[in-house]
């Protein structure tokens, strides 16, 4: 964590945790307006950054226990405020409850190292390792809540045995018909490079050029290859100081079609990915696919805490990415990513117009950057999580729907801000891509929570200001994406002027909650966990696109075939 950001956590907590739960500090309930003081400009009624629901710290209570994906972070709120005490009484109740429960094993380890038990931590790490906990977790932090432990002596020794230096990763990302980019994290500043061949023998390798990982990335690096061949299989490891790891892996990937050009090919999406360990065999089931990329449609891992980056940031991406079945995963398939609510401030957050308002803002940008790896985060001038990719000829728009969001409860609001807005509309009329997929991390379709301001339901005239400029450009092939609601749908938009449009949403990847089902849908699921895999053929007379919702059993729930002859003005 920098330190910029550590010296404003006490001022940080007790302003999130203790004022915001005053009722003077969120006006007009009823409407469900909510936020904290330094929302309300002068002369404002309104406050510019707020949500829709309560300003609070009901995400972190010890009531919530069948949230598993709060659990670990409540332990680590209490690591934060200086109660270790608390976090061990907590970690020891869960895990008499759940003697599998590894998150409590990580957090009642490092609880008892700040309680300078030291031996008695040392003999929790190595239950929690025996369990099956990886042992990196205690080299990658939060490295300032782990230094009590990983600066002990006893720790020294036993983290000796092993030969660790890659802690994250290898995540790919970025990839096209000609190069590919690969993301790791490291313990150390160190020189990272990636080798690269056709065949798994790793002969007549392509060698990248060398990159560092730094500490003010969080320890992260991002190496790229050019100069590829389109649609061909690559194999790659991974060199640190210009050598293999003991026990790195040989991993692979496949270049994208030529751009532009038909192709048949599929991938993934799926969005609301909470923390649960006995769910994370999804990505097992997604890798059997060999998806060309995964689109994460936000809700990606549940942070919830509006504020600097602090250690429930860090540790809530670190749990998951160093699980072996998610890392398996994102080795092999190209990784796009937006954010929500939940990982973007709070619960139904919109950010407010500003670009660098309020002061957490970037850095919360910034955290999210170092753990993925996007094509780009927006435009330089106007930041987010939104950017544009193409596999074959089929363009792909990601959108940013928290970041320049609007009060939905003053005139006029936006979803997506003036900059964000005129970029899409400028990629979406000079593409030439046969489909055209817009990605949004809220539900497009108004019924799919039509008692809510948070969807697309509450910027009505900023969806029918997109959907008339597609009409009246003549842009045909529009699908649309879309997540949040903790379960699939596939919903259609009617329009008097165009064709059809149909959003697909599927946003329960590992989830526990689930959201309950709505009316009007023409598929609708939420008994189990679920991922959508969408196939594309342009290389048919009349292409098609086909959107499959899988079950984590690998059970296809349902098959939605669209003909680009139906996406089109001359299809109406």
């Amino acid at each position: 964590m920098k330190k910029k950001y550590l010296s404003l956590l006490p001022l940080i907590l007790i302003i999130f945790f203790n004022g915001c739960e005053k009722k003077s500090y969120y006006v007009g309930q009823e409407m469900g307006e909510f936020a904290p003081p330094d929302a309300y400009l002068e002369g404002s009624k309104h406050p510019y950054y707020g949500s829709e629901n309560a300003w609070d710290r009901r995400f972190f209570t010890t009531q919530l226990k069948d949230e598993y994906k709060r659990r670990g972070q409540r332990q680590m709120i209490d690591l934060m405020e200086g109660k270790p005490q608390d976090t061990e009484k907590y970690c020891r109740e869960l895990i008499n409850e759940d003697p599998n429960d590894l998150e409590s094993y990580f957090n009642l380890t490092v609880a008892l190292a700040h309680l300078n038990k030291i031996d008695e931590a040392m003999d929790t790490l190595k239950v929690a390792i025996k369990k099956g906990l990886p042992f990196e977790r205690f080299l990658a932090g939060p490295r300032d809540i782990l230094k009590h432990l990983s600066q002990s002596e006893p720790f020294k020794v036993y983290a000796s045995k092993y030969k660790v230096e890659i802690l994250h990763g290898p995540m790919l990302g970025k990839v096209s018909d000609k190069s590919a980019s690969f993301w790791v994290r490291t313990l150390n500043e160190v020189n990272i490079s990636v080798n690269l061949s056709t065949n798994s023998n790793m002969t007549s390798s392509i060698k990248s050029k060398i990159y560092r990982s730094k500490a003010v990335d969080d320890f992260t690096a991002i190496m790229t290859i050019d100069d590829l061949s389109p649609d061909t299989k690559y194999y790659y490891e991974i060199l640190v100081d210009g050598k293999k790891e003991s026990r790195s892996k040989i991993h692979s990937f496949q270049t994208y079609p030529v751009e532009g050009k038909p192709a048949k090919f599929q991938i993934v999406f799926g969005g609301c990915a909470g923390y649960a360990y006995w769910n994370e065999r999804i990505w097992d089931t997604i890798k059997v696919h060999n998806p060309l990329a995964f689109l994460w449609m936000g809700d990606n891992v549940y942070i919830n805490m509006p504020t600097y980056p602090n250690a429930v940031h860090y540790y809530t991406y670190y749990r998951r990415q160093s699980q072996r079945e998610f890392r398996n995963l994102v080795s092999s398939t190209a990784n796009y990513a937006i954010w929500d609510d939940h990982d973007a401030a709070t619960d139904d957050v919109w950010l407010g117009p500003y670009k660098d308002k309020p002061g957490w803002k970037i850095p919360l940008l910034e955290n999210f950057k170092q753990n993925f790896i996007n094509p780009f985060y927006g435009m330089q001038d106007w930041p987010g999580t939104y950017f544009n990719f193409t596999i074959g000829d089929v363009d792909f728009f990601m959108l940013d729907v928290r970041f320049y969001r609007t009060n939905p409860f003053e005139e006029k609001p936006s979803m997506l801000g003036p900059n964000q807005k005129a970029w899409l509309l400028d990629v979406l009329k000079k593409s030439t891509a046969k489909f055209k997929v817009i990605a949004s991390g809220v539900p497009w379709a108004f019924d799919a929570k039509a008692d809510s301001k948070d969807t697309w339901n509450g910027f009505k005239e900023e969806r029918k200001e997109i959907f008339d400029f597609l009409a009246n450009n003549n842009i045909n092939g529009v699908v649309l994406l879309s997540g949040d609601r903790h379960r699939t749908d596939i919903r259609k938009i009617d329009r008097d002027k165009s064709y059809t449009l149909y959003d697909w949403e599927s946003c329960r990847l590992t989830n526990t909650h689930v959201a309950p089902l709505e009316h009007g849908a023409i598929f609708e699921y939420n008994d189990k966990q679920t991922f959508g895999i969408i196939k594309f053929d342009t290389t048919l007379p009349d292409p098609t696109v086909t959107f499959e919702p899988m079950s984590i059993d690998n059970e296809k729930l349902y098959e939605h075939k669209l003909k680009l002859s139906q996406l089109s003005e001359k299809g109406k």
